[in-house]
């Protein structure tokens, strides 16, 4: 593609845990896939990783791991820009600026905040509440064109998105207003042993969570462990959440459809299931 008509992509994640699956097939593997297409702005999000409570030196520590990370999963810095966000001020400047351009109201109907302030109502600080000015501000400062985003974060875009057609008419046009880019194939990894909820770097249940550090022994003995269910059918059902989860999960590692992963498994035990699922997440990590 013509180097003046590749768009601009910005996309961030907080180093508040270890990086896990669901953080590679949600987002990492499509920003690897995203560089050789486009104009790429990838960070660390460190300044967003303070909203909660966090050790200083687990954030340093998960920084670097973050950035190495990137690099071994093949973001190529000749291609995309990879930096820490505390690392450059705009970010808090224009994040100012644009808390003076949002209302009140608008902040207080994130849902986000609404479900971690209802969680954690003793730890709940001013930049919890102006989080998403901030993550408008990330976006914005780098003219984006494009924004990879799970369904959790469509509502902080479409602030992000009011935020600069306000901007654009208040004062002169500055901003370029951003789509999203849905990720559907794959876009949320359940926890292995609670299928129920979504896989999460700071999950407490990290039996059920593989990360992208866990050795190949961890991984599998991990989903020797997985929830199934009392039945035999290896087929994605809504009432199988915890077999539609691994077939999700396999499918993905070898780049198939769900129908092919349920056809390849046809017959197979849980337990073979299982076993095969685990190696070709090993096998790929």
């Amino acid at each position: 593609m013509d180097e003046q008509n590749k768009k601009v992509v910005y996309s961030a994640l907080k180093p508040t845990g270890d990086l896990q699956l669901g953080n590679y097939i949600g987002a990492l593997r499509n920003m690897v896939r995203l560089q050789e297409e486009h104009n790429c702005i990838y960070t660390i999000a460190d300044m967003h990783s303070i909203t909660v409570d966090c050790v200083p030196a687990d954030l340093r520590r998960r920084t670097y791991e973050f950035m190495a990370l990137f690099l071994a999963i093949g973001l190529d810095p000749d291609k995309s820009i990879l930096f820490v966000q505390s690392q450059v001020h705009q970010h808090a400047e224009l994040a100012w600026i644009l808390n003076c351009n949002t209302q009140f109201g608008e902040a207080r109907r994130m849902t986000q905040f609404k479900d971690k302030s209802a969680k954690n109502p003793e730890n709940v600080n001013v930049g919890l509440f102006a989080y998403p000015t901030l993550m408008a501000a990330d976006i914005l400062l780098y003219q984006a064109d494009l924004v990879p985003i799970g369904k959790d974060q469509k509502q902080h875009l479409e602030l992000a998105r009011t935020i600069a057609e306000r901007f654009n008419t208040r004062y002169s046009p500055t901003f370029v207003v951003p789509d999203g880019i849905f990720n559907t194939h794959g876009a949320k990894i359940q926890n292995l042993l609670d299928p129920s909820s979504k896989m999460g770097k700071t999950d407490d249940n990290t039996e059920g969570v593989i990360y992208l550090l866990d050795d190949r022994a961890t991984i599998l003995r991990k989903f020797k462990r997985a929830v199934t269910d009392c039945g035999h059918e290896i087929v994605a059902k809504a009432d199988k959440p915890g077999i539609t989860n691994l077939l999700t999960i396999y499918s993905v590692m070898k780049d198939i459809s769900i129908k092919e992963a349920e056809q390849h498994f046809a017959g197979k035990s849980y337990a073979e299931f299982k076993q095969e699922v685990g190696e070709a997440v090993a096998d790929h990590l």
